[in-house]
């Protein structure tokens, strides 16, 4: 079956970076044109994407009463990607890898979220797990605003995937507040943060693969933060000491 995306933003960036077709899109017969829409209709044209109007009902029905903001599209899978596979195609490219990995993360708003950020960090890829966790849902192709059309998402066992990852130089980094305050760790070059669940954190075995282990530090007594809020931190300071903000930062 194709998947489903639900909202402007997804649908928008989907047809923009072109890494699936889109089906078709049924649209709310009486939604306002505005820019964002107009630029759906747009590219849609040029795609020959079949746009349909129908009725408010509809879109609630095939969505099941989730956010849609009067669009819903059908899509192809995206494509497959693996850890190795995007290893070596990111060292023909001449990048430093900088992978994120998330353990069990069950709640799609905060996939989503993590899946924002990563793209907003230059994040290369974002694996999870085979079986346990959230899946890329349309709830979390809304929240991410389109992020999933950019950031590989690779499903594979964690261990299999850090064992890539080790091979290739990369620095596995895990995230637990019992590690070394994050500032203090040398973040820079080939790096995976690796974040555990909601509930777990970071598991023993995979601590135990990490070649470190960073902490966000906190005031008020405040043990520890939400899964997503944390990863976005620590993907900020890899990047600021990676000297992505400064001036001379080249383009």
């Amino acid at each position: 079956m194709p998947d489903r995306l639900e909202g402007r933003n997804p649908i928008l960036e989907c047809l923009l970076r072109r890494r699936r077709e889109v089906h078709q899109i049924w649209l709310d017969e009486r939604a306002r044109p505005d820019r964002k829409l107009e630029q759906i209709l747009g590219l849609a044209s040029k795609a020959r994407v079949p746009v349909r109007g129908v009725r408010r009902q509809k879109l609630d029905e095939m969505t099941e009463g989730r956010v849609h903001n009067g669009i819903v599209a059908s899509v192809s899978h995206l494509p497959d990607v693996t850890t190795l596979g995007r290893i070596d195609a990111l060292f023909d490219e001449g990048a430093s890898p900088f992978f994120l990995l998330a353990d069990e993360v069950n709640y799609e708003h905060n996939l989503g979220a993590m899946l924002r950020t990563a793209l907003g960090f230059g994040v290369h890829a974002l694996v999870l797990p085979t079986r346990r966790g959230a899946s890329v849902s349309p709830v979390v192709s809304r929240v991410s605003m389109g992020a999933v059309e950019v950031v590989p998402v690779i499903r594979e066992g964690l261990s299999g995937s850090l064992k890539h990852l080790k091979k290739a130089g990369v620095k596995v980094v895990g995230a637990d507040m019992g590690g070394t305050p994050m500032s203090e760790l040398d973040l820079r070059g080939p790096v995976a943060i690796v974040m555990g669940g909601e509930s777990k954190g970071l598991s023993p075995a995979l601590r135990k693969k990490c070649d470190a282990v960073a902490s966000v530090p906190l005031a008020g007594g405040l043990e520890s933060l939400n899964v997503s809020v944390a990863a976005a931190l620590l993907m900020y300071e890899k990047r600021r000491q990676d000297g992505w903000f400064s001036p001379d930062r080249p383009e």
